[in-house]
């Protein structure tokens, strides 16, 4: 039998000093990308800028900017025994950021300093080596 799937949007967020935007849930160890789960009738896009919104405070005009960038599909880090399947989306902020709704935290992260992190499977085996990786010369 397969494992019950959570279908979300994520967005890998940066800023201009090239840090790493990471989020916590309440309760959890685990950092990743700020998003969430899809509600019926909405695109990956649409569901990305309400839970932006939600979470972070970012408007509609600051996450019109997202661009699309991949699909993921990885174990869940506070779900066990399920799977995410993920929309991905790139974009840059340049303001400070306060977490909201269910986050405990939010924190911008070199990516030297990321991997002292404790990061959810869906960051650290999947959008970290596509997103993260060093440019080939």
């Amino acid at each position: 039998m397969s494992p019950p799937v959570i279908l979300l949007a994520a967005a890998y967020i940066t800023n201009p000093a090239g840090q790493i935007l990471l989020v916590r849930k309440r309760g959890s160890a685990y950092y990743m990308q700020a998003g969430g789960k899809l509600e019926a009738g909405e695109t990956p896009l649409q569901a990305l800028q309400r839970e932006l919104e939600e979470e972070l405070g970012l408007t509609a005009q600051e996450t019109a900017q997202a661009r699309y960038e991949a699909y993921f599909e990885s174990p869940a880090a506070n779900e066990p025994g399920h799977m995410v399947h993920a929309h991905v989306f790139t974009l840059s902020v340049e303001r400070d950021i306060q977490a909201a709704a269910e986050l405990e935290e939010a924190r911008w992260v070199s990516p030297q300093e990321i991997r002292s992190l404790t990061l959810a499977p869906l960051l650290a085996n999947h959008i970290l080596p596509r997103l993260c990786a060093p440019a080939s010369a």
